[in-house]
């Protein structure tokens, strides 16, 4: 087949099938273009999941009337300079509108602030109409009706509306983090309406708005991130380790106001996390990258979800160390979740509610005209009158409580008084040989003695392990393992930190390398697939975390074992110096396995399970 030139329809459909993957990708593009426009309120409507109709409606600058055919033909924007790597805005391409056109039917109409009138133009796939006066509020109306009606094969490959519907909800939810300050809309017959009123830019405001996004929840166990390293600024909220998630959906992060989902730095947040969550745990987040535009690179992927770094190892060691440093300075905190599952396991049902509150009666009794008294009752006790205070000396004695000294006089008062205003308070006893009652100036907390001494243990055994050189073990014979020259060149670099590790490495030749010792730690280890799988981080992520991995596994193990077992019963002063060494061990609210190692009832919570709230 000789050569030819593709028609400029078959060009846009092409672009469509990089750029337009389902509907969720065209709210994407036509909400970045009206955060590029500088609007303030961006409304959206739907139907059909997106697949019959998509409204924006943005109060942004608008477009002259004879921009309006450039706005929908390829590679036309305002929004790119000379300089293809000084990107500050959202969108740059000038391929979305005539993507979207040309598998859709498309309207756009827009009025700028300094007009008196307003303008459309309609693309019906692929067809540009004449552009007509109309009438229109300030800013930009674009609908795209009949999504993939001219590339019918796409159809086949949505999902129901209710699916599609939900990834458009999700694709504002993230948008509209990075910009607080914008009120979002957005409702349809395909969905429940989603309202974000905007809120201010600062730290509050961001708060706030992370609130409407993730919930409540989320803002109560959020730790604030504010780190600078070089140029680049990392700003925004973490979870604590007891509150996360199943799965990373929740992993919210921003590159210059971009939400993006990059491998580089899913791993450095999987990478910080590493002692305190489970590998099937993650953490919850919603992170701000800031730095120089032209020190990162958007335009890897059409549709800009995937960045490259210029220096990838500088983001990634900025993310793990702040990340940890605000787990490490966070102090002793526990998840409201657990607090408020323990609440609702413990809360009466309203039937039974309203059945304990009703008056007893027997089988075919009528209920009472008058309600019971004491006084009136006449099988009242002869003593009735007696004065209120001798009635309960007198049932005190007969019940024997008399002789019970309360929990606080087994102990000096003001000593007590004093531990009440640690952050985990004064023990109080021990239940089911295992777990740890403690009280607070304002809470009752609950202590499972066992995970919380291995996160202490585990936490001084690595202190101690990573404060000094490990021990090594020297193999009777070097072992030799090949490799490609990159990888032993990689591997090389980062000799003296595998050392400090135990591993002692060289190079030999140009395609292998010399392992003389290893960890002792390790005991009897693969040698080769021990080196091979460091080779294949150092490629992939540029780290040699696999080794120190490795070996804080095997602390775990021992921090395991050597802790404190469930059914050892321990004496006040022990349980009291368990305390104070979870609060001064960071990351103690979980333990190696990223189980929770206490609960906090808040007074008021406890209150209102007996009905004094």
């Amino acid at each position: 087949m000789a050569i030819r030139q593709l028609s400029e329809n078959i060009i846009n459909q092409i672009a469509a099938g990089e750029v337009i993957e389902r509907p969720a990708s065209v709210v994407k593009e036509l909400v970045e273009n009206a955060l590029d426009a500088g609007a303030r309120r961006v409304e959206l409507a739907t139907a059909g999941g997106g697949l019959s109709l998509i409204r924006v409606v943005d109060d942004g600058k608008g477009i002259p009337p004879q921009e309006l055919p450039l706005a929908v033909s390829r590679h036309c924007t305002s929004k790119l300079s000379d300089n293809i790597h000084d990107i500050r805005s959202l969108g740059f391409r000038g391929e979305a509108l005539p993507s979207i056109g040309s598998v859709a039917r498309l309207s756009m109409r827009s009025r700028p602030h300094d007009a008196d009138s307003a303008a459309e133009i309609i693309v019906d796939g692929g067809k540009l109409s004449p552009v007509r006066p109309v009438a229109s509020n300030l800013g930009t109306v674009v609908e795209v009706r009949d999504l993939f009606f001219s590339t019918p094969a796409r159809l086949k490959f949505m999902k129901t509306e209710r699916a599609e519907a939900s990834a458009i909800t999700d694709v504002v939810k993230r948008i509209s983090l990075a910009f607080p300050s914008v009120r979002f809309t957005l409702s349809g017959t395909d969905r429940t309406m989603l309202e974000l009123p905007a809120v201010s830019e600062d730290g509050d405001g961001l708060l706030r708005r992370i609130g409407q996004v993730l919930g409540k929840e989320f803002s109560d166990n959020a730790l604030p991130i504010d780190a600078e390293r070089e140029g680049v600024r990392l700003t925004g909220y973490t979870s604590i380790p007891a509150y996360s998630r199943g799965n990373a959906l929740n992993q919210f992060v921003y590159v210059n106001g971009r939400p993006v989902r990059d491998k580089l730095i899913a791993g450095a947040i999987r990478a910080a996390y590493m002692d305190a969550l489970p590998r099937d745990r993650h953490a919850v987040t919603a992170l701000f990258i800031q730095l120089d535009p032209e020190l990162v690179d958007v335009n890897v992927h059409p549709a800009k979800a995937d960045v490259r770094f210029r220096d990838p190892g500088l983001v990634r060691g900025l993310l793990v160390g702040a990340i940890r440093q605000a787990l490490g300075t966070s102090g002793t905190r526990s998840s409201t979740s657990g607090a408020a599952a323990m609440l609702e396991a413990f809360r009466v049902p309203e039937q039974q509610r309203q059945q304990a509150q009703q008056p007893f009666r027997s089988y075919g009794e009528p209920r009472p005209s008058t309600p019971w008294t004491a006084t009136s009752s006449p099988s009242r006790p002869l003593d009735f009158a007696a004065p209120a205070a001798g009635l309960a000396e007198a049932a005190t004695e007969f019940l024997g409580l008399a002789t019970m000294p309360a929990a606080d006089a087994r102990a000096d008062r003001h000593e007590v008084k004093e531990e009440l205003r640690f952050p985990l308070g004064a023990a109080k006893a021990q239940v089911h040989e295992n777990y740890i009652i403690a009280q607070t100036e304002d809470s009752l907390v609950i202590v499972d003695q066992h995970a919380a001494h291995e996160r202490l243990v585990y936490e001084a055994l690595k202190e101690a392990i990573h404060s000094r050189p490990l021990p090594s073990q020297g193999l009777l014979i070097p072992e030799i393992v090949d490799l490609p020259e990159d990888d032993v060149d990689k591997l090389v670099q980062h000799a003296e930190f595998l050392a400090r590790l135990g591993l002692h490495l060289e190079r030999f030749g140009p395609g292998a390398v010399a392992v003389r010792e290893t960890p002792a730690m390790l005991g009897q280890v693969d040698v080769t697939a021990l080196i091979k799988d460091l080779a294949d981080e150092v490629a992939e992520a540029d780290t040699t975390n696999l080794l120190r991995e490795r070996i804080d596994h095997i602390a775990a193990t021992m921090a395991c074992h050597g802790s404190v077992r469930s059914g050892r019963r321990l004496r006040v002063e022990e349980m009291n110096a368990l305390l104070r060494q979870m609060e001064a061990t960071p990351g103690s609210g979980t333990c190696n396995h990223g189980r929770p190692t206490y609960i906090e009832l808040k007074l008021p919570d406890i209150e209102r399970l007996f009905g004094r709230r």
